[in-house]
């Protein structure tokens, strides 16, 4: 198999809600060692064409690009290639969710059917925004029925629907519910979701070649993604598809969310708030504890719980929760992580606050979970202390 070879390491300081100095070339080095060490061999595992690769190191940000955005023209994976990031889509809504939140124009612990008449009287009266915010409404499904295609007819299944749990008693992974938890904040905020993403939150954290829908002069910087069997692929419209797994953005992008994420310092105070309440815990599930969008662990963990809480049982079963007497305030010293994919894209995303360490992966095929979990978690196992 062909050696995959890394672009060379490109080192920038840190984005101005961080504070830190350019990285020693000896920084750089170590860097692009601990990097190519774990993730060449995922690729070459996993025939996976290309990979964007960035860390974020106490304020420094480092760029490691392998491989190539599509096979048929070769063109070179760079830190601003698009990917789809499927699932960790979920974060960039439940951050748009948490910003009507803070501004007063919803509230979690309202029911859903509030902001939207038409589910009145069905079952979603007694279903909070925060039980679809943490896929706890009861067992909606992983994915809507094929026959679900417009927005009438999803507004059918929703008010057919029937829990099989009693709201906020189970953890069940699903797009049509974190979807609808985007799609009614969105209301609260009277505008289109998509407008909200790309004309207000996206700009307001600085995010210039992340989106909803790539426009046509970025399209030769959107990546191919490649299926199973190899062949090139996008992700297609469905039903809340922004909502739940439509952003695509590239590494570069990716690792400033992140940052904000530690330390948004320098961003607007209302979106500050908004991001710090992700954070917030409402319930375990084995040792992961469930926030908006992001996944949590007690810091340090093994790899062991990371790959438990980022594993098939966790997102196709129904898992009974440990709920919280009250919420559990963002914390410090937590591992938080998002897995996503879409059908020719997997990308996975990890951080710990009180280190100032997180790392964005970012590749053009659907690779398995456990695979990203490991290579980051040496990386950034060897970052922890390991880069000064």
């Amino acid at each position: 198999m062909r050696k995959i070879i890394p672009s060379r390491i490109s080192v920038l300081a840190a984005v101005p809600f961080l504070c830190g100095t350019a990285a020693h070339a000896s920084d750089a080095r170590d860097v692009e060692r601990i990097v190519d060490e774990a993730i060449r061999p995922v690729m070459q595992k996993n025939e996976v064409p290309g990979m964007a690769v960035a860390v974020t190191v106490r304020g420094k940000q480092y760029f490691l690009n392998y491989g190539v955005a599509s096979k048929d023209t070769r063109i070179k994976v760079t830190r601003n290639t698009i990917f789809e990031i499927g699932s960790i889509s979920k974060t960039f809504t439940a951050t748009l969710a948490s910003y009507a939140q803070v501004r007063g124009a919803l509230s979690l612990s309202d029911s859903a059917s509030t902001y939207l008449p038409a589910l009145a009287g069905s079952s979603f009266d007694g279903i909070t925004l925060l039980d679809l915010g943490t896929y706890s409404a009861g067992g909606l499904p992983l994915q809507f029925p094929d026959d679900v295609t417009n927005l009438e007819q999803m507004i059918a299944y929703y008010r057919s629907w029937r829990p099989d749990y009693a709201a906020g008693t189970h953890r069940l992974y699903s797009n049509p519910s974190i979807g609808l938890f985007g799609y009614l904040a969105a209301e609260s905020l009277e505008q289109p979701f998509d407008d909200l993403m790309g004309q207000q939150l996206l700009p307001m954290l600085g995010l210039s070649n992340t989106y909803i829908h790539v426009p046509k002069e970025e399209m030769g910087n959107y990546a191919y993604g490649y299926s199973k069997t190899g062949k090139p692929v996008r992700v297609t419209p469905g039903v809340l598809d922004s909502e739940g797994y439509g952003v695509k953005t590239s590494a570069y992008d990716l690792i400033r969310f992140v940052e904000a994420n530690m330390n948004g310092s320098g961003l607007d105070k209302t979106l500050q708030s908004a991001i710090t309440a992700t954070h917030t815990g409402y319930f375990r599930v084995g040792d992961m504890t469930q926030g908006l969008g992001w996944e949590m662990y007690a810091y340090p963990t093994d790899l062991a719980h990371l790959l438990v809480g980022n594993s098939p049982d966790m997102a196709l079963k129904a898992n009974k929760v440990e709920k919280f007497a009250s919420p559990l305030p963002p914390q410090d010293d937590v591992l938080i992580n998002k897995t996503g994919s879409t059908n020719g894209f997997g990308a996975y995303v990890a951080f710990v606050p009180a280190k100032g360490i997180g790392i964005v992966m970012l590749a053009n095929k659907n690779y398995p979970n456990a695979e990203r979990v490991k290579a980051a978690y040496e990386i950034l196992t060897a970052l922890d202390g390991g880069t000064d």
